[in-house]
């Protein structure tokens, strides 16, 4: 990280805001509102099935297992998962796990990326319409993503994340009309954008912390919606922890996926909090214990 300075780098990046980003989501959420008069069951099947793919392909793929490193996977699962999390168009794998990495270093101070004291709605969306120059994008995608520059596959999603996204907004077109389509893609994808920013916003303002030195919380309504992401204040204490529901109670659909895939052989070396690490468990011990399917 010594060749990019992001404090210095901040200060000499002339930030803009994007019409384009801005456009897209107004039209987005326009389509999404119109979805309404054109309801089906299948429709609605259908967007909830792309629901839980895009929104799993970002808690299971971008997150837990490419940024975090969590788990491990054979390539070809680990490719699976980072093409579904491309679905939520949301960027890169490459562009959004620098970006979260850089979340968890610099967390809600003047360096992350959605700082949540710079106010809730900043937080939550306002922040992705702030667009950097291109040195700069480039500079935090090779200090925070090295390993993911290093494979070709993400270099290639780097450039064209967007196209599994069109060939599914096509397919629904041609398969479902202009109904499938709006729920299918617009709908959906204005959900998944929402539920996700809560992690940000809603998971950094409302709920119970275990861990009080994190500003993160955990969130029941958060998690619910995220598959397991709104348990942050765990996460943040256990950043590389593929479980973040960590009490009986605290359900995280993405841990329960993850341990059924090493149960099946599709997932290794699970990494979870030993339990003498937990502030309602005795004892001291390590922080962090790696399992073997």
């Amino acid at each position: 990280m010594n060749a990019f300075n992001l404090s210095e780098a901040q200060k000499l990046a002339k930030t803009r805001i994007d019409p384009f980003y801005i456009v897209f989501m107004v039209l987005m959420h326009s389509a999404a509102v119109a979805s309404f008069f054109m309801f089906t069951w299948t429709n609605f099947f259908v967007a909830l099935a792309l629901y839980i793919m895009s929104g799993t392909g970002i808690t299971i793929g971008y997150h837990r297992l490419l940024t975090h490193k969590s788990f491990k996977t054979p390539k070809w699962v680990e490719y699976v998962w980072a093409t579904l999390g491309t679905l939520a168009t949301q960027g890169s794998p490459v562009e959004w796990v620098a970006q979260h990495r850089q979340h968890h270093l610099e967390s809600d101070d003047e360096l992350d990326p959605h700082n949540i004291n710079e106010g809730f709605m900043w937080a939550h969306m306002w922040w992705i319409f702030k667009r950097y120059p291109k040195w700069y994008e480039e500079g935090v995608k090779n200090t925070f993503a090295p390993d993911l520059l290093k494979d070709s596959y993400y270099r290639w999603l780097d450039k064209y994340a967007y196209i599994p996204s069109v060939i599914v907004g096509l397919a629904l077109l041609a398969f479902g009309g202009i109904g499938m389509f709006l729920w299918g893609f617009c709908l959906r994808l204005i959900i998944v954008y929402h539920v996700t920013w809560f992690v940000n916003s809603a998971a950094h303002k409302w709920g119970y912390r275990y861990f009080k030195s994190e500003m993160a919380t955990n969130n029941w309504w958060v998690a619910l919606l995220t598959f397991g992401e709104g348990w942050h204040n765990n996460h943040h204490a256990f950043p590389t922890s593929a479980r973040h529901g960590l009490r009986f109670w605290e359900i995280d659909f993405s841990w329960i996926t993850i341990w059924t895939m090493s149960k099946i052989g599709l997932a290794d070396k699970l990494k979870t909090p030993a339990k003498q690490s937990l502030p309602w468990s005795k004892g001291k011990g390590d922080a962090i214990s790696e399992q073997s399917a």
